[in-house]
């Protein structure tokens, strides 16, 4: 069979040799097929014609009419769920091996036939014109702080047009989360765009998307930094895809980041930040150009920031609780029937009264969770013992696995006096130091002794009769400064020899 190549070689050779059978034997070919190529002036490639025709018979040449209004009325449908479908109707006609050329056949009809595929349409960004923003999630990193899994998300904010990024590490996408991390992000900018975009979070817009309507929250934040809120529509994350994209390039430099440090793991959550906002500082360097353009068009931030948190009046309960979406947590007793404010963070939770922060706690996550305080509530527990058996909460009271180890062991040895034993246990740690009584358990568990609330209060005492007779007894001598100064004198001399034992040399 003549090439191309072989055509081409003689298109050359022909003006070049002196007959036309040496310029075709030069390239490889009859005179007869010469002159026929040079009569048609065109390559062997584009002379061949299509294959159009097929050279087996179709197997679903029989059955195709039977599927074909699977397929218009059901587009998804996927080829093998069809190809399952002849082998039921059909049994023993159709083979494994006839899949592969079946979906080779409803590919082939969906593009000639089927339905158009949705499009997506390129749009041109303006400076200064459009922030997107979403949470993503950065466990698959596998990042460690002290050797315990650290889980958390990443609230993302992207420029649409120099692709400028930012982020503020979270827990759960809430609105407190979202308000914190957009407006981090605002002020670390040091302007605000024309309009922000975000995708269906249920923490800006109403669970029903039909309205598709902003939370009064998220309005009144907004309208604060006189923002225009836009929102993507439902499943099609491609709408905020400057956002979507940057969380794959951000997580892949961070992973790399991680693999040249030669670990995951950081001594400290601020550590950690530190880190990132190193990543974030690398990849924003190569954008500074066009960031720096965008700059001129950012509109100018308001006075001050909003609160970053959401403010709720609670009533304690006689149970010496309160609950925060829908999660239950401990307060002191003394404020049993009292109206507190909540004032919930993305992170933590502190509690007001009379104009004063009483306490602060950790926000729990998810829903439906508890956090007891032993300390709120163990003064009246030591009265009530019979309570602690049954106690709904009972296992927040068991500050570490010692102290529930001592419970066991109680419960074991004297079942009948357990609950009031542990109890004055936990007492002596809500009274002394958790720590102290911790130590002493773990000694007594050592020995073999018995484990009352006695034996804990004897070694406490014994232990701080230890300490404060180390404490009176600590002597601190004072420093003879004048061996520095013979030190400084013999150094002095040893250089000045060395120094004259080169001149000599």
């Amino acid at each position: 069979m003549v090439t191309d190549k072989q055509v081409r070689r003689l298109m050359m050779l022909i003006n070049k040799e002196k007959t036309q059978a040496i310029a075709a034997s030069k390239a490889g070919m009859y005179g007869k097929t010469a002159r026929k190529y040079l009569k048609l002036g065109r390559l062997p490639s584009q002379l061949r014609k299509d294959h159009t025709w097929r050279t087996r018979t179709d197997p679903f040449e029989g059955v195709w009419d039977e599927l074909e209004p699977f397929l218009e009325e059901n587009p998804g449908l996927e080829a093998s769920t069809l190809f399952s479908y002849l082998q039921r109707q059909y049994p023993g006609r159709f083979k494994d091996g006839q899949k592969r050329t079946f979906q080779r056949k409803v590919k082939s009809w969906k593009v000639l036939e089927g339905e158009g595929k949705e499009v997506y349409f390129p749009q041109v960004h303006h400076p200064g014109d459009l922030s997107c923003s979403d949470f993503t999630h950065m466990d698959n990193l596998g990042v460690t702080i002290n050797g315990i899994a650290f889980s958390h998300l990443m609230f993302h904010f992207v420029l649409t047009y120099s692709n400028w990024e930012t982020g503020t590490i979270c827990f759960s996408e809430n609105f407190e989360s979202l308000s914190e991390g957009l407006q981090n992000a605002l002020w670390q900018l040091g302007g605000v765009t024309r309009g922000h975009r975000t995708d269906n979070l249920s923490a800006a817009v109403y669970r029903d998307l039909s309205k598709k309507e902003f939370t009064p929250r998220y309005k009144a934040l907004l309208r604060h930094y006189d923002l225009e809120g836009t929102t993507i529509n439902a499943g099609c994350a491609n709408e905020n895809g400057d956002v979507e994209q940057s969380h794959h390039r951000f997580k892949k430099a961070v992973d790399q980041a991680f693999m040249l440090r030669g670990s995951r793991d950081f001594k400290s959550r601020q550590q950690y930040e530190r880190f990132i906002a190193t990543i974030f500082k690398q990849l924003n360097s190569g954008r500074r150009k066009r960031f720096l353009e965008e700059l001129k068009h950012l509109r100018q931030l308001p006075q001050m920031r909003l609160d970053d948190f959401k403010k709720l009046k609670v009533k304690v309960r006689p149970s010496s609780t309160i609950s925060i979406r829908p999660n239950v947590y401990s307060v002191h007793s003394r404020l049993i029937g009292e109206w507190v404010e909540a004032r919930l963070y993305s992170e933590f939770v502190e509690i007001w009264y009379a104009q004063r922060m009483i306490d602060r706690f950790v926000r729990l996550r998810g829903e439906n969770r508890h956090h007891i305080q032993y300390r709120h509530i163990i003064d009246w527990l030591v009265r009530k013992p019979g309570a602690f058996e049954n106690y709904r909460y009972r296992d927040d009271l068991f500050p570490c696995t010692t102290f529930r180890m001592a419970y066991d062991w109680l419960k074991e040895k004297n079942p009948t006096k357990s609950s009031k034993e542990y109890l004055q246990i936990l007492y002596l740690a809500a009274k002394e130091t958790e720590s102290e009584v911790k130590h002493a358990l773990l000694t007594l568990f050592s020995r073999g002794d018995v484990i009352s609330s006695d034996s804990v209060k004897a070694l406490l005492n014994s232990q701080q009769a230890e300490w404060s007779w180390s404490v009176q007894d600590v002597c601190v001598k004072n420093v003879d400064l004048s061996n520095y100064d013979k030190l400084l004198c013999f150094s002095a001399n040893e250089n000045e020899e060395v120094e004259y034992g080169s001149r000599d040399q």
